[in-house]
């Protein structure tokens, strides 16, 4: 069973980046997993983009989902090593931080936002309570211990993310 779910994860993941790099612009570097996760956990400094825009209501207010976006963007360090529960793996999602922002530039910059995270409650609320933590002071490795107390036992699946070092 186990095996299986890496196995779907993996194929997701590589149909992720053939896309992505089917889909990127001619005069830019393709990014590979390689390059990404060299990047990966470089801080957006600066302004942000805009917010993605949609045709509904957020599920939690405005304010909020701006926070955990912007977090997102700036504590990639964090949100990398925390996994989502919303079942999101199965559109190639790896942790809490692929809900929200979709790429980076190689400075860390966030180049496109993903707006999964604007319509999911599970998304924002574990991004919300990883920044919490984060704000108190905790560690990446508390932080994950945390997440997956709480969630992980409300949700029969959830992103494969690696856990951070201790």
């Amino acid at each position: 069973m186990i095996y299986k779910l890496i196995a779907a994860a993996a194929v997701g993941l590589a149909a992720t980046v053939a896309l992505s790099a089917a889909a990127a612009p001619a005069q830019g570097p393709v990014r590979t997993p390689a390059t990404q996760t060299a990047t990966q956990d470089r801080p957006h400094s600066g302004p942000l983009p805009p917010l993605p825009r949609v045709s509904y209501e957020p599920p939690r207010p405005m304010a909020v989902v701006q926070q955990v976006y912007e977090f997102a963007a700036r504590h990639p360090e964090v949100l990398h090593y925390v996994p989502c529960y919303c079942g999101c793996e199965r559109v190639g999602h790896t942790a809490n931080h692929s809900c929200f922002v979709k790429s980076r530039a190689a400075d860390g910059r966030v180049t496109e936002w993903d707006n999964h995270g604007m319509g999911c409650a599970v998304c924002i609320d574990v991004a919300r309570d990883a920044m919490t933590l984060f704000n108190s002071g905790a560690k990446p490795v508390a932080i994950r211990e945390a997440i997956d107390k709480k969630y992980g036992s409300h949700f029969p699946s959830s992103t494969p993310t690696p856990r951070p070092a201790r």
